[in-house]
């Protein structure tokens, strides 16, 4: 049955509405993106339409524009909402999510809080297999939404105890059971696609020189990055990859990791306090992505850069989201004054005050906050 859905959610791809894109969208006939108003009919259809922010002292500090797609205000409180979304409509309307059913998935938290959100919404049972580096905060928020949780060690894609693994086993046989599987499912490229990179090609007015944003599951880099170069071939797409993770070098060389860190990797898997983002798989949705090149971002320019744009911007944003802005300022220095260059501000900081913004975590695991009167820190 599982080979089955996989197939057939992947053969979905809308390829007509992808080869329209350049001819329905210029500058002239653009509209404003606005955000929610009116009354929604349930929680899922308030899930989309966020905010671009300009990001202030990083504009100022390298000469460009830089904006943020403000994802943290989707009503799960991350661009996951738009995937959970995408995949269970998809899944009710192939038959694939019926009464009584069990949504199953592999996820670092964002995802599954979209799922248990939504799923509940929709009457779905939801049982997640999560790795043990992620916050205790999101597990907390997954048990206290209804999900079933099974928190399981970080090991390499070749281990039978990975937690995709483990989710593909639970759902074999169980006809009642669904697996999301946002790692490889279309439908998460297509959530981004469709939505928040239209959405970002209306709110900039066409307006775009350069995009950037770290990669999990890889549906948000791909299905952005492929919409924006269809619209215009001379917007320059970009990775952040962080340590431990093999898309860095898969962009730059096409080799998934380099053979010297191959053993590590496969015993050890990625180990970062980033969560949701690196991973040593070329997933189905990440294969869509058009991309000109990858950035190396490292720990400590996480951690400078989510204190720098709280002191600075006032902006409180989680781990993936300041190593997004870190790719966002390598960038601009890449393409030089001028430019308009667009990332995702994933999650907001709530869910990490145990870790990111705990003096005690960060001298627990040898962090120390740079120097923050500029962006000397990032390197």
């Amino acid at each position: 049955m599982l080979s089955s859905i996989y197939s057939y959610f992947n053969s979905e791809v809308d390829n007509n509405e992808q080869q329209n894109n350049n001819n329905n969208f210029n500058n002239n006939n653009l509209k404003e993106s606005v955000f929610h108003s009116g009354i929604s009919n349930g929680i899922i259809e308030t899930v989309g339409n966020t905010p671009l922010i300009r990001i202030k002292s990083l504009s100022e500090a390298t000469g460009c524009e830089i904006y943020g797609k403000a994802e943290f205000m989707n009503p799960g409180g991350s661009p996951k909402d738009r995937v959970a979304r995408e995949i269970i409509l998809d899944g009710e309307k192939k038959g694939f999510l019926k009464k009584g059913s069990t949504i199953v998935e592999a996820t670092a938290g964002s995802t599954g809080i979209s799922l248990t959100m939504l799923g509940k919404s929709r009457g779905y049972n939801v049982q997640l297999f999560i790795p043990d580096n992620v916050s205790k905060e999101k597990v907390d928020l997954l048990e206290m939404l209804g999900a079933e949780t099974k928190i399981v060690p970080i090991v390499g894609m070749n281990n039978a105890n990975h937690f995709m693994h483990c989710a593909y086993q639970r759902c074999l046989g169980d006809d009642m059971a669904f697996y999301a599987n946002q790692f490889d499912n279309l439908s998460n490229f297509n959530a981004h696609y469709n939505g928040t990179a239209k959405e970002i090609w209306e709110q900039t007015k066409g307006d775009v020189d350069g995009f950037v944003a770290a990669a999990g599951t890889g549906g948000t880099v791909a299905g952005i990055s492929s919409y924006l170069k269809e619209v215009n071939p001379n917007i320059q797409n970009w990775l952040i990859d962080p340590p431990g993770s093999g898309l860095y070098s898969l962009v730059n060389t096409g080799v998934i990791f380099h053979p010297k860190d191959r053993l590590v990797v496969e015993k050890l898997g990625p180990r970062s306090f980033y969560e949701g983002v690196g991973v040593n798989k070329k997933t189905e949705n990440f294969n869509k992505a058009s991309l000109n090149g990858a950035f190396r971002g490292t720990e400590e320019e996480g951690v400078d850069m989510a204190h720098y744009l709280l002191k600075h911007d006032g902006l409180f944003l989680g781990g993936s989201s300041a190593l997004n802005c870190v790719g966002a300022v390598k960038l601009a220095r890449k393409l030089g004054p001028g430019k308009t260059i667009v990332t995702v501000l994933c999650d907001s900081g709530h869910r990490y005050t145990s870790r990111l913004y705990s003096k005690s975590w960060l001298n627990d695991h040898n962090f120390q906050v740079s120097d923050l009167s500029n962006l000397n820190f990032v390197k």
